[in-house]
């Protein structure tokens, strides 16, 4: 069954934005331990790599928590099938010639159009488009960087 209107946000992030529309928050939403789960064994490689760019970062703003594995693991083996269809056409192209003689689109092309849909999905799903961003905030002083040119940055800034 459909459901009607915008599907709800999660509190997380509706707190990290600092509630811009005021509206009561859900006190019985179930709330998950803050602690990203384990990488599953079963990702690609390339998958794993983003589970490790990301996990930390998500779980240190609240947003990835135990129960998320199945969703963010979905997130990342997205980006890797996105990220291998893409090398496909940087490597072939985007079209070739039947025997024919006609053009034809490589497969690679909607392979990679479906993927990154499928990863804007996941990734507005756990804040992570440039317009969910645009609405969290968060305490930069409890969310330490390792990356040395955005802790130059954060100096810059102050």
């Amino acid at each position: 069954m459909a459901t009607r209107g915008r599907k709800p946000k999660p509190t997380a992030l509706k707190l990290l934005e600092g509630n811009p529309g005021k509206r009561p928050l859900n006190e019985l939403e179930p709330k998950p331990k803050k602690q990203a789960p384990s990488c599953p064994s079963w990702l690609e490689p390339e998958a794993k790599k983003e589970w490790k760019r990301m996990a930390k970062t998500l779980e240190s703003i609240g947003i990835l928590t135990e129960i998320d594995k199945a969703s963010f693991a979905g997130y990342c083996q997205a980006y890797a099938r996105w990220k291998e269809a893409e090398e496909f056409l940087t490597k072939h192209g985007t079209i070739f010639k039947t025997p024919s003689g006609y053009i034809q689109q490589v497969p690679q092309v909607s392979i990679a159009q479906t993927y990154l849909k499928v990863m804007k999905d996941f990734s507005s799903e756990f804040g992570l488009t440039p317009a969910a961003r645009t609405r969290i905030q968060i305490n930069t002083k409890e969310v330490e960087s390792d990356d040395p040119m955005e802790k130059m940055l954060r100096r810059a800034g102050k």
